[in-house]
C-alpha cells in the first residue's frame, strides 16, 4: 500500500495532454469486439477499468493488441463471442460489469462476471431487472451483488424507463437490445451521458431518439457493425482535478488539449465559469460523433454555490472535486440529491467529510449530499488521510491539500490508477514548470 506526500502551494502552469476518457474508451472497446473487422482505439485510457475490460474480451475469444498507437481490437461480430474458460474479472469497473452484462445476456451461453472486494459491494438489482425483464437468466451474490451468473439467448424487447439515471444501466439495456426481437426503447427523466448513443451509430447501429416529453432512445436489433479507427478524446472527469488545482493556487495558467467536451458530460465547467472560474474554451471539433476542444484555466476567486436535482446527475464522478473546492470558495459548496455517491467505490459522501474534516474543513452531511463551508471557516491544514481506495477521494484530497498549509500524507495513493495512472506525475509537471 503507497503513500504519496503533497506538499503546498506553487502553481499550475503549462500545456497538458489528457489521457483518453475512460467512459468512451469503455465503448469503443465493447462495440470493436461485437464489430466485424480490425477496429484501431488511439488514445485508449490506460487507467485500470478500462484494461479490465479488455481482458473481459480477451476472456471471451478476442483479440486484443495494445500498442504504442492504440489499441487494436479484432471484432468477431455479434455471434461471435466464446464461452469464457473462466469467470470475468471486472475488476474495480463497474463500467465493466455492468455494461459487459448488457451483452452477455443475448449470448447463447452462460458466463460468470465478478470483481474484486470493493465492485461485489456495489448493487446490481438495477442492471439485472431490465435484463431480467428481457428474458436473461441472471443470479447474484446475497443482496442482489456480484458475482453474477448470465444464462442468455435471444431476448425481447422491452420498453424500460430507468427508476434511477444511470448511464451504465441505460448502455447495458442497449447492449442488449442490440440481440433482441424488435427495437428496445430506454426512456430517462434525467438525461444522462450519451457515449453509448453516439459510439452505436459510429459503428453502424440504427439508434434514434423518440420524440416525448420525458426523451428516450431506441436501438434496433442484429445491426452488421463494421470495425472503426476512432480517436478517444482527453477524459473531462480527469481533467477536472487539474482544473481544480488551477482555480486554487494563485497565478496558475493551464491549458488541456484536446479535452472531450461533450454536452452530457460539460455541465461541470458551466457550473465552474457560474461561481466564478476564469475558463475559456477553444478549438472546438467534431470527431467520431464527440465534441472536443482546448479548455485554457486560470487561477480565480470562486463563489461557491449548490448542486442538486438534474446537475447531479450531469457532473456525478465531478462532485468529489468539486466539494473539494468548498474551503476555498467565498461561500463554500453544498451537494443535495447525490445518494448515489455512497454506492460508488466507496461511501463518497462519508469519505469526503471524513478526508476533508481531517483537513479542518467544516463539512456538515446529508443522507444526500453534504456541505462543505468556505474560506470564513478557516485555513486547511496538512493531514494523514485515507481515501479508502477511492480514486476520485484520492484525487481530490490531494488537489485540496495543495491549498493547505503543511503537507498532507494519502495513503493508498495508487488507487488513483483506477482512472488517471499519471496523476501524481502530471501535477508534479505543471508545478515544476512554474
Amino acid at each position: 500500500m503507497s503513500k504519496k506526500v503533497i506538499s503546498p502551494g506553487g502553481n499550475i502552469t503549462g500545456v497538458v495532454e489528457l489521457p483518453g476518457d475512460k467512459s468512451i474508451s469503455h465503448r469503443y472497446a465493447i462495440l470493436a469486439a461485437l464489430a466485424e473487422g480490425r477496429s484501431e482505439i488511439r488514445n485508449y485510457s490506460l487507467a485500470a477499468d478500462c484494461r479490465s475490460t479488455l481482458e473481459c474480451l480477451r476472456e471471451l475469444g478476442i483479440k486484443v493488441e495494445v500498442g504504442r498507437e492504440g489499441v487494436h481490437i479484432t471484432g468477431a461480430g455479434l455471434g461471435g463471442l466464446k464461452t469464457p474458460r473462466r469467470a470475468l474479472d471486472a475488476e474495480n469497473s463497474g463500467t465493466t460489469m455492468r455494461m459487459l452484462a448488457g451483452v452477455l445476456a443475448g449470448q447463447a451461453f452462460s458466463s460468470t462476471i465478478t470483481g474484486d472486494r470493493s465492485l461485489r459491494r456495489r448493487p446490481m438489482r438495477r442492471v439485472m431487472e431490465p435484463l431480467r425483464q428481457m428474458g436473461a437468466q441472471i443470479r447474484s451474490g446475497e443482496g442482489d451483488v456480484a458475482p453474477l451468473e448470465i444464462s442468455g439467448g435471444v431476448l425481447q424487447a422491452i420498453d424500460y424507463t430507468l427508476p434511477v439515471p444511470s448511464a451504465q444501466v441505460k448502455s447495458a439495456i442497449l447492449f442488449a437490445g442490440l440481440f433482441a426481437d424488435a427495437p428496445t426503447t430506454v426512456r430517462e427523466s434525467i438525461a444522462t451521458r450519451d457515449h453509448t448513443e453516439i459510439a452505436l451509430r459510429e459503428f453502424g447501429a440504427v439508434v434514434e431518439a423518440v420524440g416525448d416529453a420525458k426523451g428516450a432512445i431506441r436501438v434496433h436489433p442484429r445491426p452488421k457493425l463494421q470495425a472503426r479507427q476512432l480517436l478517444v478524446p482527453g477524459d473531462l472527469s480527469a481533467a477536472v482535478f487539474l482544473i481544480g488545482a488551477a482555480l486554487i493556487l494563485p497565478e496558475s495558467s493551464l491549458t488541456l488539449h484536446n479535452v472531450g467536451l461533450n454536452p452530457t458530460r460539460a455541465r461541470v465547467l458551466d457550473f465552474l465559469i457560474s461561481i466564478g472560474a476564469s475558463i475559456h474554451v477553444a478549438s472546438l471539433a467534431m470527431r467520431d460523433g464527440e465534441l472536443t476542444g482546448d479548455v485554457a484555466v486560470k487561477h480565480a476567486a470562486l463563489a461557491g454555490g449548490t448542486i442538486s436535482g438534474a446537475q447531479v446527475a450531469e457532473m456525478i464522478d465531478e462532485l468529489p472535486m468539486l466539494a473539494a473546492l468548498g474551503p476555498f470558495t467565498e461561500k463554500g459548496i453544498e451537494i443535495h440529491d447525490a445518494q448515489e455517491l455512497r454506492v460508488k467505490e466507496s461511501d463518497r459522501i462519508a469519505a469526503l467529510a471524513e478526508g476533508l474534516r481531517q483537513m479542518g474543513a467544516k463539512v456538515e452531511e446529508f443522507a444526500d449530499g453534504l456541505r462543505v463551508e468556505g474560506r470564513s471557516a478557516g485555513k486547511l491544514h496538512g493531514a494523514k488521510v485515507d481515501p479508502h481506495g477511492d480514486h476520485r477521494i484520492a484525487m481530490a484530497v490531494a488537489v485540496a491539500a495543495l491549498g493547505a498549509e503543511g503537507e498532507t500524507v494519502i495513503r493508498d495513493a495508487d488507487c488513483v490508477a483506477v482512472s488517471f495512472p499519471d496523476f501524481f506525475a502530471a501535477l508534479e509537471r505543471l508545478r515544476g514548470a512554474a
